[in-house]
């Protein structure tokens, strides 16, 4: 049972910014290099410094960036940086982007509280395996502050809500932004407290199972832990108390808008490599052919992508494609317990045959990733083959929606790095508050 309920978010006053622009970001996750600093420039008020503030030599128990986050929020809702909706709602999320064919999409979302249940109850479902150090980061700030500052992009069967959304999607915006970080993204916001519209959306959520977290693994188990915790010191706590809740953005599978990335994977440092040497090697179990450009190489990937198991690669010299011959032979090196459904994911098979067998890198290796860096764009792997910091990039075709489904309808987490859901849901849009003595329903 998916049980949702309205909350009182907390939002940027936007009689205090002339662009509230300036206050988003990309969530904490996706804060790397010098975007965290490009934030911080931005403006004084922005919600990195509560998401993923800077830490300091001199941090101690009582003075470090969790302390920090609690003590700008505090200062931020006294001084009305940050004021809180009157009435509980439940909030239209929209965001329009270009793809990488040049078209642009819109992406329809609402945003709501989603009562947590573990995954054993099989109401949500996670599709990608967690590391315990997000998880106590994440922790640590839910903690210092009771309030969940960035969304949880979660999945839900069905299309029949965007019916319910669309009379008030089709009035003006509350918020229309754009955030530093993902160019060309406009995201638009929507407060819904209408009564009658809430009660439907629940109705129709709550007969709901097998969601699936898209992005948010590690702040969705956050949240259970922060539950249990909570619950712990409140014996006498009720279904109704907002730490049985996380703020989740969540968005239909059957929306046309849904888009997932590939991430490519540059191979770097790896001892005497030549290309004629690999490929030779990989023909045991790929064909192998030449394109003429990346153009070609591409459009063969595109066009095949729906029945092939296809990879690119180019070397500074030229392009390859290498296309499976037999998906059976996956039986020969992976473990008999793994779902079929796993077992022929593209990215399973670039690191099972290409990554390990054929350039004879382990699992451990390419989790400290010592010859190995993931990205979006794949100029950008050609780039850095072209400069030498890299001796070769693979190209991967995006995994597919159904596959996300079908690994997480039968309990199988995916490898690292299978899926780039894009856009992210920003952070500082809206806020919500659990500590105990917030309620929902």
């Amino acid at each position: 049972m998916a049980k949702i309920a309205p909350f009182r978010g907390v939002r940027y006053n936007p009689q205090r910014f002339e662009k509230l622009d300036l206050t988003v970001s990309l969530p904490y996750d996706r804060i790397k290099g010098d975007l965290q600093e490009r934030y911080y420039q931005l403006d004084e008020h922005n919600i990195v410094r509560i998401i993923k503030g800077k830490a300091f030599p001199g941090d101690t128990e009582t003075d470090n960036q969790y302390t920090r986050a609690r003590e700008f929020y505090e200062e931020w809702l006294k001084k009305g940086i940050l004021i809180r909706d009157l009435k509980p709602a439940i909030y239209g999320y929209s965001q329009e982007f270009r793809l990488p064919s040049g078209e642009f999409a819109t992406r329809m979302a609402f945003i709501a509280a989603l009562q947590l249940t573990d995954y054993k109850e099989g109401v949500v479902l996670p599709h990608e395996r967690t590391l315990s150090g997000p998880k106590e980061d994440r922790l640590t700030l839910l903690r210092a502050t009771a309030v969940n500052f960035g969304l949880i992009f979660m999945l839900y069967p069905g299309d029949e809500i965007a019916a319910l959304l669309a009379p008030h999607l089709a009035k003006g915006p509350d918020l229309d932004l754009y955030a530093v970080g993902e160019a060309e993204v406009r995201h638009r916001l929507w407060v819904i407290d209408d009564q009658e519209t809430i009660a439907a959306l629940q109705a129709q959520m709550e007969p709901k199972r097998n969601l699936i977290i898209a992005d948010g693994h590690h702040r969705y188990e956050t949240a259970l832990a922060y539950r249990d915790e909570m619950r712990q010191k409140s014996p006498t706590w009720e279904p109704d108390m907002a730490f049985n809740y996380r703020m989740v953005g969540l968005v239909s599978m059957d929306d046309p808008g849904l888009t997932i990335l590939p991430t490519h994977r540059v191979m770097h440092s790896i001892p005497h490599w030549e290309t004629a040497e690999f490929l030779a090697k990989a023909e045991e179990f790929f064909e192998v052919s030449p394109a003429e450009g990346k153009d070609e190489l591409f459009s063969k990937m595109a066009q095949m992508a729906a029945k092939e198991h296809l990879f690119g690669l180019f070397d500074g010299q030229g392009y390859h494609l290498l296309h499976l011959k037999d998906e059976g032979v996956m039986d020969r090196f992976v473990e008999a317990s793994r779902a079929q459904e796993w077992k022929t994911l593209d990215v399973t098979i670039l690191h099972e045959l290409l990554i390990e067998r054929v350039l004879g890198i382990d699992k451990e290796s390419v989790k400290r990733q010592e010859n190995i860096n993931y990205i979006r764009d794949a100029e950008e792997g050609i780039e850095a083959v072209k400069s030498g910091q890299a001796q070769f990039v693979f190209f991967l075709n995006p995994t597919k929606i159904s596959q996300v489904r079908a690994c997480s309808g039968v309990g199988e987490k995916m490898p690292q790095k299978s899926t780039d859901f894009y856009p992210k849901m920003i952070s500082g849009l809206v806020m919500m508050p659990v500590g105990k003595e917030e309620r929902l329903g």
